[in-house]
Formats: structure tokens, sequence, C-alpha cells
């Protein structure tokens, strides 16, 4: 619960058990809607162990030791990149998912419905939801601590698990109850519908984390991140008597990629480079957030060209 690594293969572990189970279950119960549980589970599966492969070469990346050497060698300009590729593909598969599944139900529902055996279905329904809310407690909790994208998603994919799972399970009890009533006529239509209706509720769900993890591939600029540097820069530019500067801000993952470029007077005189040093380790502390995620280049230039 203390490492992202650590939390990641948890959920994998938990998700691949629940996935088994759940297309097994949805198999013997006649239940589609619980084949699409498993078969969604297994996806999310398969993308948190992308996730945990590139943690893993993001945390060895900037560490320090022969692991690191090694991989700098190769990718000088670290991993920070893959993260919103995974988290974005991990987004579209989700929704796609959904979207296929949602198609099927549809179907199924113009063809007349399908039966089901309540009994079995009723048993998976219960299970899993106890299973899939614990892990959503877990994992909301672990990230108090780890603060990752990649756990934040894995927690938000356990909460879309467990409301599906929850639909699945009232939908269910009612199929259950109306055997041998008035209403058994809706029983063939309880797991497509439920499906539809589930589906429908959880492919929006992933499209923020897509916009985001596009706004990254993409280096968008952060608002926020942009103003603070331009705060920092502009009051640099005063403190020393700069002509102006130039700032390129850019968030990859959670790396944050920051260039600042200083104008400085062309008639001024010789300084030491260390006195550069200490205006670099100024700024450096002014802008904050000091540690392995953050690539800060400060630059100073008499020529703006350099800089544009």
């Amino acid at each position: 619960m203390d490492t992202e690594q650590g939390v990641l293969r948890i959920s994998i572990i938990v998700t691949f058990a629940l996935a088994v189970i759940g297309i097994v279950f949805g198999l013997l119960s006649g239940s589609f809607a619980i084949v699409f549980d498993g078969v969604y589970a297994l996806t999310d599966a398969t993308m948190t162990i992308v996730a945990l492969l590139v943690a893993n070469l993001i945390a060895s990346s900037t560490a320090v030791g022969p692991a690191k050497r090694k991989l700098v060698k190769h990718f000088t300009m670290g991993f920070w990149h893959l993260e919103p590729m995974v988290l974005g593909l991990n987004g579209i598969m989700l929704s796609g998912a959904a979207v296929y599944a949602l198609i099927n139900a549809i179907g199924s529902i113009m063809s007349g419905g399908r039966e089901l055996n309540f009994d079995q279905a009723i048993i998976y329904a219960v299970v899993t939801l106890a299973v899939t809310i614990g892990m959503a407690i877990y994992g909301h909790r672990a990230n108090r601590t780890v603060q990752s994208d990649f756990v934040a998603l894995d927690a938000k994919a356990w909460v879309m698990s467990a409301s599906l799972t929850a639909a699945l399970f009232m939908a269910f009890v009612f199929g259950y109850l109306v055997q041998g009533t008035d209403l058994e006529w809706t029983s063939p239509y309880v797991d497509p519908v439920v499906l539809a209706v589930v589906c429908i509720i959880i492919i929006p769900i992933p499209l923020g984390t897509i916009k985001q993890a596009l706004a990254d591939i993409l280096l968008v600029t952060p608002a926020d991140l942009k103003r603070h540097v331009d705060q920092v820069a502009e009051e640099t530019v005063k403190r020393h008597g700069f002509l102006s500067y130039r700032a390129y801000v850019a968030r990859v993952g959670r790396g944050r990629q920051i260039e600042l470029f200083f104008i400085v007077p062309s008639d001024w005189p010789a300084k030491r480079l260390q006195e550069w040093d200490l205006i670099r380790d100024e700024v450096g502390e002014a802008l904050g957030d000091e540690g392995p995620d953050r690539w800060l280049t400060i630059a100073f230039t008499t020529d703006p060209e350099w800089a544009d």
C-alpha cells in the first residue's frame, strides 16, 4: 500500500481472479452481462500490467544506481511520455468494450432476450460486489499516499466494476422474484436490458482520462503551471535586471518539463559560471516541486533568437 507498484500488483491479481470467475459463471448461468463483466475485468487487468511496467521503467530511470545508468544510455529523455499513452489506451479500450457490449445488448433485446439461471447469477453478483467495493476503497486510500495517475485510474475502474455488479445484482434479484408471476415474461429481457443501461452509464467515465492523456501526448501547456512559471520568471527578470524571458512548459504524465530562457543585456560585464548557477538555484527553488519528475532547463543568452 506504500508504493505504486505494490498497489497495482495486488489489483492485477484480484482482477484476473474475478475475470476468470466472471467468465465461468457467465457461461454457466447464460448471462452475457456477467461474461462482459469478466471480459471487462480481463481488459482492465491487462492494461494494469502495462501500467505497472511503465511505472517500473519510470521509477528505475529516476532512481540512483546501475539500472538508471543502463536505461539513460538508451533513453536519455526518460519514460514519462509512455504514461499518457498507456492511460489513453486504457481509457479507450474500457470505453470500447462497453460500446461493443451495448451493441450486443441491443441486438439481444431485439431478438427476444435471453434466458438465464438467476440463482447462479445472484451468487456471482454478491461475491463480486463485495470484492470490487473492497478494492475500490483500498485503491482510493492507497492513492492518498502514492499520488499516482495509474492508481487513480485503477481505483476508478474498480468503482465502475462495483457499479456494474450492483446493477447486475439488482436486476438478477428482480428476475428471480418475478418467476411464477404475471411479470415472468420480462425475465428474458433482464440480462440484456441491465447490460445496456450499465454500458450507457460507464462509457463516458474514462473520457476525462482520455482527454488528459491526449493533452499530455500533444504537449498542451497546463495553464496553472504556465502561470506559476511566468510569475517566477517575471520576478527574476526584475530582480536581476534581465531584458525579458521565454518560458516553455509541458506536462507529460507525472513529469513536468520546464525550459526557461532569460535574455541578458549584451553590454553586461562577464560573470563567473558559479554566479549563473546561483541564479539557476534561486529560480529552481522558487519554482518548487523539485524531484525526479521535474525536468528543468534554465539558460541565459544575449540573443533572443536562441530563445525563440
